[in-house]
């Protein structure tokens, strides 16, 4: 998916941006010198000031002391996924007035352009500066033009490229006011996750800003938000700002907020601080043998039975049995199976029915087949006397529709029909029902890249497609247990690839869920971060388990960056989360067959 140079229909384009370039240093040379009342009218184009004036595209922008053309800072922009890291300020200018746009660039596929010139936008590129270059245009303003914006930007799959020294030059506007204040911030009705906001339109703005504890949380165009992932039965304080292309107005008077007790994360609020998940091959035998249910040890706080398995692909029909005797000689009848159970409940262990798994495509592509899987889901859970529901969508069970962009409004059926087919059978069995979530990074974390099949469209339409699923359930989410393993490698919020196998790749994969992340870049559309205690790090037991094992020692320094901020390496996490919940496997047979390496490692680790 990655894109490693321009798609081909950008060849014209950039023939014509080629000649361009061949022509800039004629234009250079023989355009007249500015005029004396001619100035510098950018802020901060030597970025001596940060990114102070300037906006990013999915925060693809950082102030760097090396390399620099001038001064001490510079601008390096890293382009991700179908973000091309377009840095950009609005200026204002004089209408009917010619200005000299240039700055100093260094990487490849590097872009310098304005837009809303009110005559003929203009850009220039260079293909490949290895060392620091300047490129140079100019364009005259329309004859009410008061301000446009001026640019940078990289191209799609390419490294961070890098600016400095960038000047418009040219007779100065009328300075742009910053906004007034906002008032009337007020605070709607809270549930046990999120504070509605509102307040009276500002003067002068264009955006408004949205604190929480003087912390910066989500921005609007409007005059209302809605601020999510937060704790129950907990106090917030809230504040707004302005914003325009001048920069941000003081923050508003603030407003308290106290979330309701409600939700608890989808029951299992009786499971320990920090529990082990294991699931437990109860359908079907492999390399790793049969365990019973009643020879599970004590370990293991929530046990997911595999898996339960539709009819058909898009039946909704899912049925659940035990191995046949002819796979697994030793497997207990159904009466003991059941007894078990009952023990380990009674123990305070939750048992689950797990849907799906790698061959058990489920998509819920009507209204009949979601009424079907409600119906077929309760009869198991009914049946065997379990806990909740555990979802192991894999494989093409859940894609995007073309169009669907938006992971808070979903609109394909397969993803709208399960959101309300979860919401049925909570309202069903309750607050104690138990809801968690096994997807792969494919379908969250590379989110952050991509999100269904792209604004052009082309992407896998699976990408992130797992998001719009937890946001719509995070105030009936238990747990969220992503597989750290059987991956690509994924970009974590520091803009690097990382690696499954070692510490690494789960703290850069679990800061992303705590911490949240713009979807496919877009700062307007953020994947709000989920509580610690409903995140558990999803790993395989063995190296026969799955790809991405990681030793135990790798394992703990993971925890130690997560909980403590110790053994962090390279990453810089977002935070520190004590009150994360734990960790899960594939699987309890795996870990059994390796002598309870994973287990064991966990409760030495939480004092199990």
């Amino acid at each position: 998916m990655e894109r490693t140079g321009p798609p081909a229909r950008m060849t014209g384009l950039l023939a014509a941006f080629s000649a361009t370039l061949l022509a800039v240093g004629g234009l250079a040379a023989t355009a007249p010198s500015a005029a004396a009342a001619d100035a510098d009218v950018a802020r901060n184009g030597t970025f001596e000031a940060g990114l102070t004036g300037w906006n990013c595209t999915g925060g693809s922008g950082v102030a760097v002391s090396t390399p620099v053309h001038g001064g001490t800072s510079a601008l390096k922009a890293t382009p991700a996924g179908s973000d091309n890291a377009k840095c950009s300020q609005t200026v204002t200018v004089k209408p009917d007035s010619t200005y000299t746009l240039s700055a100093w660039v260094q990487g490849s596929y590097v872009y310098l352009g304005a837009e809303g010139t009110g005559t003929t936008d203009v850009s220039t590129w260079t293909q490949s500066a290895g060392a620091w270059q300047k490129l140079t245009t100019t364009f005259k303003t329309g004859a009410s033009t008061t301000s446009v914006k001026v640019y940078t930007h990289g191209w799609y799959g390419t490294p961070a490229y890098y600016a400095d020294d960038l000047s418009l030059v040219g007779p100065g506007g009328d300075p742009v006011v910053l906004p007034a204040v906002p008032a009337g911030l007020r605070a709607g009705t809270p549930t046990s996750s999120s504070v509605p906001l509102s307040w009276t339109a500002a003067t002068g703005a264009t955006g408004y800003n949205v604190y929480r504890g003087g912390a910066l949380v989500l921005s609007a165009t409007g005059t209302s938000a809605t601020v999510t992932g937060l704790t129950a039965s907990t106090a917030y304080s809230f504040q707004v700002t302005a914003t325009n292309e001048a920069g941000e107005s003081a923050k508003s008077a603030a407003v308290s907020a106290t979330t309701t007790a409600g939700g608890g994360g989808g029951g299992g609020s009786d499971l320990p601080a920090h529990a082990l998940v294991g699931y437990l091959h109860s359908s079907f035998a492999n390399g790793s043998g049969y365990t019973r249910m009643a020879d599970v040890p004590d370990s293991w706080d929530v046990i997911d039975l595999a898996f339960g398995e539709p009819t058909s692909v898009t039946s909704g029909d899912i049925r659940f049995s035990l191995c046949p005797v002819t796979e697994c000689p030793n497997v207990e009848s159904v009466a003991e199976f059941k007894a078990a159970i009952k023990a380990k409940q009674a123990a305070g262990k939750k048992v689950l029915i797990s849907i799906g798994g790698q061959n058990g495509q489920v998509q819920l592509a009507t209204t009949a087949a979601r009424d079907t899987f409600v119906s077929s889901v309760s009869k198991i859970i009914d049946e065997y006397g379990l806990d909740g529901l555990d979802i192991d969508f894999e494989g093409h069970s859940l894609s995007l529709n073309t169009g669907d962009t938006d992971f808070r409004s979903p609109t394909t059926p397969v993803v709208v029909n399960l959101i309300s087919a979860v919401k049925s059978l909570k309202a069903k069995y309750g607050e104690k029902f138990v809801l968690t979530m096994a997807p792969e990074t494919f379908f969250v974390q590379l989110g952050y890249q991509y999100y269904g099949s792209g604004p052009w469209g082309g992407q896998d339409p699976r990408a992130g497609a797992y998001l719009p699923v937890i946001h719509a359930l995070r105030d009936d989410l238990t747990l969220l247990h992503v597989q750290d393993y059987n991956s690509g490698s994924i970009m974590g919020l520091d803009n690097q690839y990382h690696s499954m196998g070692g510490a690494d790749f789960h703290i850069a994969m679990t800061d992303m869920l705590l911490t949240g992340f713009p979807v496919a870049g877009d700062q307007t559309k953020v994947f709000p971060g989920l509580r610690p205690d409903q995140v558990a790090i999803g790993l395989p037991a063995s190296t026969q388990a799955g790809n991405g094992h990681t030793s135990p020692a790798e394992v703990t320094k993971a925890l130690n960056c997560l909980t403590k901020k110790t053994d962090c390496g390279s990453y810089a996490t977002h935070g520190t989360w004590p009150g994360l919940r734990g960790l899960m496997t594939w699987s309890v047979n795996w870990d059994r067959f390796n002598n309870g390496e994973f287990s064991k490692n966990f409760d030495a680790y939480f004092g199990g």
